[in-house]
């Protein structure tokens, strides 16, 4: 199954980097095209957003671990969970956001690149802390102006935040973490070498083109969407069915469609909610990463009890 995995990656991988160069040149070309956010909210909460809709398997499956029967508990922990998320990002947004940040930064690398690595250790969790980075670097460094805009929205009216961020860009350090993240890629590329681990560099590389090109938003959209979520929901089809990948897509559609659903009923409430304070762009901005953050923080979670208690 492992082997099913990374071969299906791979060619995951090659099929993004290619499919995101022509891409950003027709939009390019065209440069008058406008992708609305409506439609990069309608992108996060169908394909985003189904990557995790399996948590409550999941969930099922850790709670045996401990001997306990009733799924209620789950439910009850996950929710509450991100709830408290949304209250702490509201209160503390600040050091909530650097929170996410940090987290979403390891949670993207790991995610990304596990396949192709065999051994774990502290150094290669390191390791994929800095690859994963990038995905909060690339925007910052082409578009920085831009993604300060954003973090404004996500209420955050700091002025010891923002002066931090202008010591930031002032001093380089937006490079010097890219840096850091191009050297991450370069270690896991050589550990344990292997050539066709190679399509680390085309991951790299298509983050770049797409920040280079896009706008913060559509960005992280298109990486979120059709590297990071279609690659983990791959695996998951596999794991419901290894005999045939159709199949199992038909289980991991049928499977995480009621929890894909009701993260877009509450979605659109609070789309309808915010909008009588906020205009519709600025709306979709806050639903989409508090929204993310809050499913992000129990989702990590689980996938940490789960792996720490099942070895």
């Amino acid at each position: 199954m492992i082997d099913k995995i990374k071969k299906i990656n791979l060619n995951h991988s090659f099929i993004f980097f290619f499919f995101t160069n022509i891409f950003c040149i027709l939009l390019f070309k065209f440069n008058n095209l406008n992708i609305s956010s409506i439609l990069c909210l309608f992108l996060i909460l169908s394909i985003g957003v189904s990557h995790g809709s399996l948590d409550h398997i999941k969930g099922k499956k850790l709670l045996s671990l401990f001997n306990i029967k009733s799924t209620y508990i789950f439910y009850i922990i996950y929710i509450l969970t991100s709830a408290a998320v949304v209250i702490t990002w509201i209160l503390l947004p600040s050091i909530t956001l650097i929170m996410f940040l940090i987290i979403a930064s390891y949670h993207f690398g790991k995610e990304d690149t596990q396949f192709l690595i065999n051994k774990r250790s502290y150094f290669t969790k390191l390791l994929y802390f800095f690859k994963g980075f990038l995905i909060i670097l690339a925007p910052l460094y082409f578009h920085f102006q831009e993604t300060i805009a954003i973090f404004k929205l996500l209420l955050i009216d700091n002025e010891i935040f923002y002066s931090s961020l202008n010591f930031i860009e002032t001093n380089k350090i937006i490079q010097i973490g890219i840096i850091s993240s191009t050297l991450s890629s370069i270690f896991l590329f050589l550990k344990n070498f292997e050539i066709k681990k190679f399509v680390i560099f085309l991951d790299y590389f298509s983050i770049l083109i797409l920040n280079y090109y896009l706008s913060p938003l559509l960005a992280f959209t298109i990486y979120f969407c059709f590297l990071h979520s279609i690659r983990h929901s791959i695996s998951l089809c596999i794991e419901l069915d290894q005999n045939s990948l159709i199949n199992g897509f038909r289980l991991f559609f049928k499977k995480a469609l009621p929890l894909t659903i009701l993260t877009g009923v509450f979605s659109f409430i609070a789309l309808y909610l915010l909008s009588n304070s906020y205009n519709l762009d600025n709306v979709i901005l806050k639903i989409i990463f508090i929204g993310l953050a809050s499913l992000t923080f129990p989702h990590i979670l689980l996938e940490y009890f789960l792996e720490k208690n099942e070895k």
